[in-house]
């Protein structure tokens, strides 16, 4: 393990280091938790700057966010426990950089909480509906083009499509003829996809903060009470649609199956979940949402399903240049489950919104 003694010494943190522990949970950063003599831990992360470029700016983004959402909850006996609380260097600022300049953070631990891979029932998915309408209301009122834009064209479903049109066009790794049939699907959905990128870009929805990245294991939830206490793993927080984030919500908590299951069998959308969700996310988010983002809601699951779909066979068809695989067909079998819950979603879409009316 590398010697981050002399980073973790860089933060203003009083009393002695008693320990220190590498996380392997994430995949982009590293990440270490610190144990000090007063019984205080902390988070300690290097931003990956192959992933984030400009790293800075990440940070910049947090420290707005946090700050803010840390006002609209301290009037509450477990404000620690709501949101990430940075720690500054002792020069001041808001990250430190280590004598390879790489960017360094640390934030207090957040204790007595668990940590989901997946929703386990209704009640669950409820709860992390709740959550993610919980930290939306809190930014609600913040000016989204204050943040800058950490990734560009993350979500743009236009820029995906390009993407993959140009590898197809291209067949670098010359394995077109084995996915026909999920090219041909995904052309033929491409105007139907792109709903929340024409909702946004001609403003029939507000340019809201955006985490970008809400699956349920960046949720903190209490380990006795099961409330969604708090939202982490904010690299990707900037400006875009409200809906990118209940859609990734709802990719990932309605599936049945890992988003790399070979056996399509398995893979379907549970609709019961996907209505728990949203009805959780309403009860805290609907206060604020237009009327437009509301009748996208349920839209939203399936589009942000179909741009995995297409990020994953673009990568597959470029040679898997992008994500980490673990055998050569699994970018392939990623876009397929994804490729299978969009149609799953559709057989079911007459009951969903009927349960949501």
């Amino acid at each position: 393990m590398q010697d981050i003694h002399p980073v973790i010494n860089s933060f203003a943190i009083e009393g002695e280091l008693l320990s220190v522990k590498a996380n392997k949970s994430g995949h982009i950063n590293s990440t270490y938790i610190a144990t000090f003599s007063d019984g205080q831990k902390y988070t300690i992360q290097r931003v990956n700057r192959a992933v984030f470029p400009k790293p800075q700016a990440v940070m910049q983004n947090i420290h707005l966010i946090t700050s803010h959402i840390q006002q609209k909850v301290a009037h509450l006996p477990d404000t620690n426990r709501r949101c990430l609380s940075l720690v500054p260097s002792k020069t001041g600022e808001h990250f430190s950089l280590d004598n390879d300049g790489e960017l360094w953070r640390a934030y207090r631990y957040i204790d007595e909480v668990d940590v989901f891979p997946f929703l386990e029932d209704a009640e669950l998915a409820y709860r992390f509906g709740e959550a993610v309408g919980t930290f939306q209301a809190y930014l609600a009122d913040f000016p989204a083009a204050k943040l800058s834009t950490t990734i560009e064209k993350f979500h743009h479903m236009g820029h995906r499509y390009s993407q993959l049109k140009d590898a197809i066009h291209h067949n670098l790794s010359n394995r077109l003829s084995n996915v026909e049939a999920e090219v041909s699907y995904l052309l033929t959905e491409e105007k139907r996809g792109m709903v929340l990128t024409n909702a946004l870009e001609s403003g029939a929805v507000p340019l809201r903060v955006t985490h970008n990245d809400t699956k349920i294991s960046n949720i903190l939830f209490d380990k006795h009470t099961k409330e969604g206490l708090c939202m982490i793993d904010l690299d990707t927080v900037m400006g875009g649609t409200i809906l990118f984030d209940t859609g990734d919500m709802l990719r990932t908590g309605c599936i049945t199956a890992s988003e790399d299951e070979q056996d399509l069998k398995k893979v379907h959308c549970d609709a019961a979940l996907f209505t728990a969700m949203l009805e959780g996310y309403s009860a805290k988010a609907g206060s604020f949402l237009t009327e437009t983002e509301t009748l996208l809601l349920a839209e939203s699951g399936r589009a942000t399903t179909q741009i995995m779909a297409v990020r994953f066979l673009t990568d597959y068809l470029n040679g898997d240049v992008y994500y980490h695989i673990e055998h050569p067909t699994h970018n392939l079998d990623r876009a397929r489950t994804q490729i299978t819950l969009m149609q799953d979603m559709d057989r079911k879409w007459e009951g969903i919104m009927k349960a949501l009316s």
